[in-house]
């Protein structure tokens, strides 16, 4: 495959997770959009592209379950095409009790429900698309984003063609409303004195100077961090070597507003230094009472 290889972006995932508000999101980044496209048009897609004698497009393909039998044979066509172009999987999931919410208030059907329930439908579809997650290079949970986050989270992973460069997301959260779904790697912050439980601290979050001088002043934090960036080293560079373009690494402490914040903010300081990597941060719970 050259360097001149046209960008294949495949987006599935699981039905209502948000595929229409990435689609939207990469039209805005002037990729090619085609929904609902059949594995078996994929071929001779990338063949008319490959003979177009123009300079070659990126291509984002929505496939999912509403394609019916045509969706079984999508990772056997996708391993014909990969010599050809640069192809990459975007997966989007979100948590059943949200995804259950969604479709009643709009009040459809799930596409694999037949006579049954609407979670059986979804737990149907969770089991059919376990493969194609595991094989994604790009793994979304949708469950806590509304359409203007995660438009802006696509926008973030896909404004610049895919890169040698590994765009890393930093994410809190709080232990108390989930793990997140979509986290490569997690730390657990709550070894750290809880500012929750300083009077003047309550009120505050991680983003203000009072709690960042709090927590950065407990024992064993500066330690922490540095273990953390000494560890993440060689992760990176397997990423790298492994072309894994993007990965979440999740800190949390018990309720994702003080601890957690502050370490996602002074990683962000350390690993911004290192060469290769696109640093982010997002603070999943920080808006939570």
């Amino acid at each position: 495959m050259s360097e001149e290889s046209a960008k294949f972006l495949v987006v599935t995932g699981m039905s209502g997770a948000g595929r229409s508000t990435v689609a939207h999101a990469l039209e805005d980044l002037r990729w090619y959009v085609i929904d609902n496209l059949p594995p078996q048009i994929m071929t001779p897609l990338v063949q008319l592209t490959d003979r177009a004698g123009v300079k070659l497009p990126k291509i984002a393909a929505v496939v999912d379950v509403r394609g019916g039998d045509f969706f079984h044979e999508l990772q056997s066509v996708m391993e014909q095409i990969r010599g050809d172009v640069d192809l990459r999987i975007l997966f989007l999931d979100c948590r059943d009790d949200v995804l259950v919410k969604r479709f009643e208030a709009t009040r459809r059907p799930h596409p694999l429900q037949d006579d049954g329930t609407i979670l059986d439908g979804i737990q149907a579809e969770r089991k059919l698309l376990e493969p194609l997650k595991e094989a994604a290079e790009f793994v979304i949970d949708t469950s806590d984003l509304n359409i203007h986050q995660l438009a802006r989270k696509v926008k973030e992973l896909f404004s610049d063609e895919f890169t040698k460069a590994i765009k890393l997301s930093l994410l809190s959260f709080g232990f108390k409303y989930g793990l997140p779904s979509d986290a490569d790697i997690v730390f657990d912050a709550r070894f750290i004195a809880n500012p929750y439980w300083e009077p003047a601290l309550r009120e505050l979050t991680g983003n203000d100077k009072a709690v960042r001088d709090f927590v950065l002043s407990q024992p064993g934090v500066e330690e922490f961090l540095e273990g953390v960036t000494k560890t993440l080293n060689p992760v990176f560079e397997g990423y790298i070597r492994e072309d894994k373009p993007h990965a979440t690494i999740a800190i949390g402490c018990t309720g994702g507003k003080h601890r957690s914040v502050v370490i996602v903010s002074e990683l962000a300081k350390l690993l911004n230094s290192i060469d290769g990597l696109a640093v982010s941060q997002q603070h999943r719970d920080l808006g939570r009472e």
